[in-house]
């Protein structure tokens, strides 16, 4: 007569899972290093000479690389000590879900294609919208009502107009308008 399988894992299979788990985490790390030794390179090729206040062109491209250097090793040496530790498991489903991943696709897609044409502060209220629909789809929740897509509009541009204002007027960085005196 044999057994029935217990519903706890032995130590074997708790070694077996956590292996594709620590190899998976430690590429996340390795893919961070990649990436900012690639940042390090392009930084190194970029002129040094002093701006404004003192800072070079390069200053923030060293430091996102630097940071991205850092982040990597972290990675790594969590992933190979323990794995990231007390993390949830994810939310959505098991697979990918290219209905959700299109919504998305197509919001980025849209605001580079019009930017241009109907301006940054709608370009990216539209792209807002349309990529919160495809994440909540890709959580297995409804996309959205016409109430919930017009609160996402909304929302939408709450975060985009500021976000122009500050490059347009504050930092005089000139963004796409829609308008002559630039506000939209």
């Amino acid at each position: 007569m044999s057994e029935p399988h217990s519903p706890v894992p032995d130590a074997a299979d708790d070694a077996a899972s956590t292996l594709p788990s620590t190899l998976h985490q430690s590429l996340v790390g390795a893919g961070a290093l990649i990436l900012g030794g690639v940042m390090a390179v392009g930084a190194a090729a970029i002129p040094s000479e002093a701006g404004y206040a003192g800072v070079g062109p390069n200053a923030l491209p060293w430091l996102v690389s630097v940071a991205l250097l850092i982040c990597g090793a972290w990675l790594i040496w969590g992933a190979r000590t323990g794995g990231f530790r007390q993390m949830e498991p994810p939310s959505g489903a098991a697979r990918a879900d290219w209905r959700a991943a299109a919504w998305v696709v197509a919001a980025v897609v849209l605001n580079a294609s019009l930017i241009t044409v109907i301006g940054f502060v709608l370009a990216c209220t539209l792209c807002f919208a349309l990529a919160v629909r495809g994440m909540r789809m890709a959580e297995g929740r409804p996309g959205g009502d016409l109430r919930v897509t017009l609160s996402d509009l909304v929302t939408g541009m709450l975060i985009a107009a500021p976000v122009f204002w500050l490059f347009n007027k504050l930092l005089a960085l000139s963004l796409p308008a829609i308008t002559a005196g630039g506000w939209i």
